[in-house]
């Protein structure tokens, strides 16, 4: 191993933006090597290793929503689900019995309220290529270190998609009467320790933030991509975000915005300070006396180059408006004729 410097701070670049179950000097190397465990961070990000997808896509509340839940994850009763001893679930009776016995359980909890969740929904998944029995040992390995020792959970394998996907239910009441509630730092941690257990399984993945690789918009919700998607094929009307967005975006692309948004303006100095400590680090690699260092370097600096300026929704909008404006001639300026009228 070549002796690696580092910029100072440089780990930043993949911190999120909520710490409070892990910093990344924890995640990057709790135990080991911590510069070479930056190193290797580095060189799967400018290689494009796969990012893994860890998503909460729903919480069930009654019992009948918890069946028709897991229902829905063994395909009635068609996919073996397994638990967290290793257990085989199979079949639609013994799918309704795990329903039945974990609605009692939250049920019978002298503290439970009527929105109190009785499983919690989490989708682990990978790009396609990904081998589909790769991911589910990996989310076996992920649920085990995650949730065994407090509560109990089920999952299965789903590949009837283009990407393979793990549906893993987690019991929200636990073992010892806590409550699962994951934010936005549980689910962080959770992407770093189930791309953790796909290496360790010999399969390229990662878990960076998205600033980390230039990208600054955030994913749609799905339920408002929904009610955009029923609003686009003429069902419904658009959410009043929608509109919102539209308003804006409108003002923008007609150039009657004022002043930058302040988020405007933290987007583009953080996007602005990784690039920096992203080329101090190539500057430090290319300086480098070893060849795979200063290999290394050369990455960085073209990944530097190929990443995208800080967009948002907003701005993104605008464009397409300002596009469908040039294609229909609406921006252009009005003829003398239109002016005398």
């Amino acid at each position: 191993m070549s002796g690696f410097r580092m910029v100072e701070g440089f780990e930043d670049v993949w911190r999120v933006p909520v710490t409070r179950r892990r910093t990344p000097e924890a995640v990057l190397s709790p135990q080991g090597d911590r510069q070479a465990a930056v190193r290797a961070r580095l060189t799967r990000l400018v290689r494009r290793a796969p990012e893994v997808m860890v998503k909460v896509s729903g919480r069930t509340r009654d019992p009948g929503h918890l069946q028709a839940h897991l229902d829905y994850i063994s395909r009635n009763g068609a996919l073996e689900l397994e638990g967290r001893d290793g257990e085989v679930i199979a079949g639609r009776a013994e799918v309704r019995d795990l329903a039945d016995a974990w609605s009692a359980m939250a049920l019978l909890d002298s503290r439970h309220r009527a929105n109190s969740p009785f499983s919690v929904s989490i989708v682990l998944s990978m790009p396609a290529g990904v081998d589909a029995l790769e991911v589910r040992d990996a989310a076996r390995a992920f649920a085990r270190e995650a949730f065994a020792n407090r509560f109990d959970y089920v999952f299965t394998l789903h590949t009837d998609a283009a990407h393979p996907h793990v549906h893993l239910s987690v019991r929200a009441l636990g073992d010892q009467g806590e409550r699962l509630n994951p934010k936005k730092a549980d689910l962080a941690a959770w992407r770093e320790q189930f791309a953790q257990a796909l290496r360790d399984r010999g399969v390229e993945a990662e878990a960076t933030p998205r600033r980390a690789r230039g990208v600054s918009r955030k994913p749609e919700r799905s339920s408002l991509a929904h009610l955009r998607r029923r609003f686009e094929a003429g069902q419904g009307a658009p959410s009043r975000a929608m509109v919102g967005a539209l308003g804006e975006a409108a003002r923008a692309a007609a150039g009657t915005v004022g002043a930058a948004k302040p988020w405007d303006v933290s987007l583009a100095r953080r996007h602005d300070r990784t690039r920096l400590l992203y080329l101090q680090q190539a500057a430090l690699l290319l300086a480098s006396p070893d060849a795979q260092d200063r290999r290394l370097g050369r990455e960085v600096a073209r990944f530097v180059s190929q990443m995208p300026g800080p967009d948002t929704q907003r701005l993104a909008l605008a464009r397409e408006l300002r596009r469908a404006n040039q294609t229909l001639g609406l921006d252009r300026p009005p003829s003398t004729r239109d002016r005398a009228r």
